[in-house]
This record gives structure tokens, C-alpha cells and sequence, in this order.
């Protein structure tokens, strides 16, 4: 990976959205979740050798600003549309990871302007499944965050007592950001699942098979919503399996993307 490069997008004058940039070539818009941008790190390390890939830091994560009127995944999904649409950036691909995949379907239903031509999503948040209760992650010390949402939770977890204070501040401040923006509803929109019909781009659903903040089958689902899309389990992987299964996780999604949406002409 080349050295990122970042700076500031201003969208209003109450809004700034800070980018890592990295790569030249197709742009691709990775969405981050509840952990933020560095949970999503490694997939912009693998995309960036062939592509230009865009990595926001959501408002509210990581000490940025949040301004008051921005209190929904609608709000920040609009705002990202405005972004590729200030950049005059086309043929995009939106990956979105957790709450991250909530935010890229939602651009997607909304993409009048046809700017996004593929869209992943990583054990995304986002809708509300019949028989698939969704994990309540604010009830969750450190240690259930680990058990439910990894394969292998000993690997991942750590103590919050060998944190410093200044992390375990921003930690707290996301969590906060996330409650606002997905905390009621619950973690869902209850219009998305109907909405994804709209979406005719090819749409590629990763899945890791021991998530137990949104099964599988709450995956299967909302990939069955879409009218072309495909699931793709990864074994051994919990809700972060581009962390846990790398190089499955990139297998699935370059095998996407040189099949289903190659760049255009």
C-alpha cells in the first residue's frame, strides 16, 4: 500500500469529513463501522495496489465533529452521495463494513445519479429480520463484544483496564456517535429490506460464519432483498471476517469485482 494521504472535505459549513486516500484508479468508498476507520484498514491496504480507495472518518468517530442535525444513517448516507457528487467521482464501488454496510445500502437506494456501480457489504447492520434478533451491542462489556463478535474471541479482545485514558475517552465518544445515529431504531431502518429492490447494481453480501451480532441467516435475507445479489459465507470469521480471514475475504471480494462490476471503459 502507498502511503495514505489525507485531508478535509468540507460539505457544509458545519460539516467536515476527514479522508485517508490511498491508490490510484477506480474509486472505491470504504465505509467504516462502530470501531472505526482502523477496523477497515487492511482492506484499503489490499484494494489500494489497483484502485484509489477512500476511506471516511464518519462524523462523531475518532474526536471529529458531529453537527446536531446529523442524527441518523440517512443523514450520513445523504452526506457521502454529496461527497462523490463534489469530488465528481463516478463508476464508484461503496464497501461498507457493520453499521458501514447500513450506510452503503442506504446510498445505494438513493443513488439518482447512478455514480455507484458496486456495492459490498460486510455483516452489515441495517434491517430487521423475522426470527434473527440483532445483538444488542450497548449491552455488551468488552468481553461480550469479543465472544459474539469473533471467531476466535481470545485473539481479539482486549482488557479496557490496559487502555489509556485517552482511548478509552474515544472509544466512549463513538459508542455515543453510534447510539445517536443507530440506537432507535434499533440498528435498522424498518423501510431498507423493501427498499433494496430498487438497488439493479451487482451487490456482493460477505458474511463471516460465527457473527453472532447479525447471524448469517439475518444475512442471508437481506441479500435475498436485493434483485442481484450474491452471499458469500467466509468460515472461521466473525463480524469482522476481513480481520479474522483475510485472505478469504479478499479472495471473494476481488473475484467480485473483476467479475461482476469491472470498471468501465
Amino acid at each position: 500500500m502507498a502511503d495514505p494521504r489525507t485531508r478535509t472535505v468540507r460539505l457544509r459549513p458545519d460539516l467536515a469529513i476527514p479522508l485517508s486516500e490511498a491508490g490510484t484508479g477506480r474509486a472505491v468508498l470504504l465505509l467504516h463501522g462502530g470501531g472505526g476507520p482502523a477496523t477497515v484498514a487492511n482492506i484499503a491496504a489490499h484494494l489500494s495496489a489497483t484502485m484509489h480507495v477512500i476511506t471516511p472518518t464518519h462524523p462523531g468517530w475518532d474526536g471529529t465533529e458531529r453537527p446536531g442535525w446529523l442524527t441518523g444513517v440517512g443523514d450520513l448516507a445523504q452526506a457521502y452521495l454529496d461527497l462523490l457528487e463534489v469530488e465528481g467521482l463516478n463508476d464508484v464501488v461503496v464497501i461498507g463494513s457493520s453499521v458501514g454496510g447500513w450506510i452503503a445500502a442506504d446510498m445505494a437506494v438513493h443513488d439518482t445519479s447512478h455514480r455507484i456501480t458496486g456495492l459490498v457489504l460486510i455483516d452489515s447492520a441495517g434491517v430487521l429480520v423475522d426470527g434473527q434478533p440483532m445483538r444488542d451491542f450497548f449491552a455488551l462489556d468488552a468481553r461480550g463484544v469479543a465472544e459474539y463478535s469473533f471467531h476466535d474471541p481470545d485473539r481479539f479482545y482486549v482488557d479496557p483496564a490496559t487502555l489509556p485514558a485517552e482511548q478509552l475517552a474515544q472509544r466512549a465518544a463513538n459508542m455515543a456517535t453510534l447510539r445517536v445515529l443507530a440506537g432507535e431504531p434499533y440498528m435498522h431502518d424498518p423501510e431498507l429490506l423493501g427498499q433494496a429492490g430498487q438497488v439493479k447494481i451487482p451487490v456482493l453480501v460477505l458474511w463471516g460464519d460465527s457473527d453472532r451480532i447479525f447471524t448469517p441467516e439475518y444475512g442471508q435475507v437481506f441479500a435475498r432483498a436485493f434483485p442481484h445479489a450474491q452471499f458469500t459465507l467466509i468460515a472461521e470469521a466473525g463480524h469482522l471476517p476481513h480481520l479474522e480471514q483475510p485472505a478469504a475475504t479478499f479472495a471473494a471480494l476481488d473475484g467480485y469485482l473483476q467479475r461482476d462490476v469491472p470498471a468501465r471503459s
